[in-house]
């Protein structure tokens, strides 16, 4: 597995470069305050040898003493300070010449790193004089001139030390993050994969459904939604199985339809003739009915499936439509008992639709509104009113019936799903919506209560 490009590998790389970053940050002040030590120490022990001169009877000392004092302190020279007076206390024979001074009685932070990285980072020692007090407390100050040399060396020392300990607990710390993360995340987000990758290659398998375990509340919020979408991806293919299954019967039914069909269309064509003035009057109604029976069947067996054709729209009267409709689902409206059709639009309305898809609609449409106050077991009224706005037209379709049950309207427009009874299969209602969108239009629920229901067919104009 390459480590820059998995997410524990990054994490660990990211780890390490932080910790190394905050350590050089640290690093600087660090050796600042090892030198300042450093320096403090040699002001101590100057003050020290300073004080066995002062403790002489003539502040004479044998010159291989003094030597030895100023080796013990690192200094070449010690000078007291104090009274706005310099007094040399002890000196090495040859004092080479001062290269830098450095004042720490009052020395700022940002002056004591810097001063410490250009020792660090020098490339030759100087020798330089250092000023300041031995004690925080007070009392006389020391002034020392020295060879950088052996500081040099003591804070390149440092520095390493500081530098292997920040490598191990970078490391120490990448490596606990990395098997953590390792238990925590990874292991769990490459069990979702896995199972993602597994309930792709056969989705139809209940078993690799995953089953959340994570212990991790936002991993555990991805296995509920990953499980529950590869249930509902489920249902959706055992649904399009029982689609393809019933598309495969209903071309099997349609062939065979058809031609029972066209023997009853031949038989229709003789009604023309008839002498009868009633059996004349229906035969056109009945031979149209049969053609579009006919067109359906012959779709059916094209596509395998009720695709429909493109909308051919014409100038249409919406009122002998609506008569033609109401003929087809209200055939026995003189009884007392059976539901009633009232046409409440113009009488003169004309819009632009396609005749076949509009009539399909209005007649699912009604059917339904027929079909539901029936199943209440009182008459009603199914009406149709229509307008026209802005956009084009409006054809209302309202009935006093019970209304829609609550799953109906939650699965409304759905095939098989969103039927107002249990006979039902919703398949009217999602025809006419895909015919009403097919030219350009729509089909909507306005409202559904126990005083009736209104579905509202909108077309452009």
């Amino acid at each position: 597995m390459n480590l820059a490009r998995s997410l524990s590998g990054r994490l660990l790389l990211m780890t390490l470069l932080t910790v190394m970053v905050l350590e050089v940050v640290i690093f600087a002040p660090s050796v600042a305050r090892f030198r300042l030590d450093h320096l403090d120490e040699r002001l101590r022990m100057a003050h020290l040898a300073s004080l066995a001169i002062l403790a002489t009877p003539e502040g004479m000392l044998d010159p291989s003493l003094e030597g030895e004092l100023l080796a013990r302190a690192g200094a070449d020279s010690i000078v007291l300070r104090g009274g706005g007076a310099r007094r040399l206390a002890l000196s090495a024979p040859d004092q080479p010449t001062i290269e830098a001074t450095f004042d720490l009685r009052d020395a700022a932070t940002l002056t004591l790193i810097g001063d410490a990285l250009r020792c660090l980072f020098a490339t030759e020692a100087r020798h330089v004089r250092v000023i300041g007090a031995p004690y925080p407390d007070g009392g006389d100050e020391i002034e020392i001139t020295m060879n950088e040399a052996p500081l040099k060396a003591a804070i390149r020392a440092y520095g390493g030390r500081i530098l292997l300990l920040s490598l191990g607990i970078s490391v120490g710390t990448a490596a606990l993050l990395y098997v953590l993360l390792q238990c925590l995340l990874v292991r769990p987000m490459g069990r979702i994969v896995r199972n993602m990758a597994a309930f792709r290659d056969n989705p139809e398998d209940a078993t690799r459904v995953i089953r959340p375990s994570s212990s991790v509340t936002e991993l555990a919020v991805a296995e509920l939604a990953l499980a529950d979408m590869q249930h509902q991806m489920r249902e959706a293919l055992r649904q399009k199985a029982r689609l393809a299954a019933l598309g495969e019967a209903v071309a099997k039914i349609s062939h065979d339809l058809r031609n029972m069909l066209a023997t009853t269309q031949l038989m229709a064509d003789r009604l023309e003739s008839s002498a009868d003035p009633a059996v004349s009057r229906i035969a056109p109604k009945l031979i149209h009915s049969l053609d579009r029976a006919v067109t359906l069947c012959q779709s059916t067996l094209r596509f395998g499936a009720a695709k429909e054709a493109p909308p051919e729209p014409r100038r249409v009267a919406l009122t002998a439509l609506a008569h033609e409709v109401c003929e087809g689902v209200f055939p026995d409206m003189d009884q007392p008992s059976a539901a009633r059709f009232e046409n409440r639009a113009d009488k003169k309305m004309v819009i632009t639709a396609d005749p076949d898809h509009l009539y399909r609609i209005l007649s699912n449409l009604m059917r339904n509104a027929r079909q539901a106050i029936e199943a209440s077991g009182r008459s009603g009224v199914v009406a149709m009113e229509a307008r026209a706005t802005a956009e084009g037209v409006e054809i209302d379709v309202v009935d006093d019936g019970p209304g829609l049950p609550a799953k109906a309207q939650e699965n409304l427009f759905q095939a098989f799903r969103g039927g107002a009874s249990k006979a039902g299969s919703g398949l009217g209602l999602a025809i006419a919506h895909e015919l009403a969108a097919a030219q350009g239009g729509r089909l909507a629920l306005v409202s559904s209560t126990t005083q009736g229901t209104r579905f509202r067919l909108t077309l452009p104009q």
